[in-house]
């Protein structure tokens, strides 16, 4: 939204309240975009299609690995980390369930070797 043309404030009196320059305004709208950026908005479309496609269950970790191989990318994972962050997208945590059997006395080995763990002496 810009302000100067909804609401009719003039470009100078914007640039008053913000504390910079006019010069550096018209600067900054005429620049061109750089190499990075350009790099960062394809990233930004390829993350955003592989939560979806994994229903937000990939963390950056997986996401780095994910991409790097289907998409023949050099990408770090502190990136990816840095635009997930900046997007809002977090990894589903499932939690984790506890898996093991609980014994019935039947099942319990016995005492087969008499063990005596009692010392005569101490030291």
């Amino acid at each position: 939204m810009k302000l100067h043309n909804t609401a009719a404030y003039p470009i100078r009196r914007l640039c008053e309240i913000a504390g910079i320059q006019k010069s550096s305004y018209y600067k900054w709208r005429n620049r061109k975009e750089s190499v990075h950026e350009r790099i960062y908005k394809e990233l930004i479309i390829l993350i955003q299609d592989a939560y979806q496609e994994r229903n937000g269950i990939l963390g950056y970790r997986q996401m780095t690995i994910k991409l790097n191989r289907e998409h023949n990318l050099n990408v770090n994972h502190k990136r990816i980390y840095r635009l997930m962050k900046i997007l809002n997208l977090k990894s589903v945590c499932r939690k984790k369930r506890k898996s093991y059997v609980q014994s019935i006395p039947e099942i319990t080995a016995g005492n087969t070797m008499n063990r005596e763990f009692t010392a005569d002496q101490f030291g």
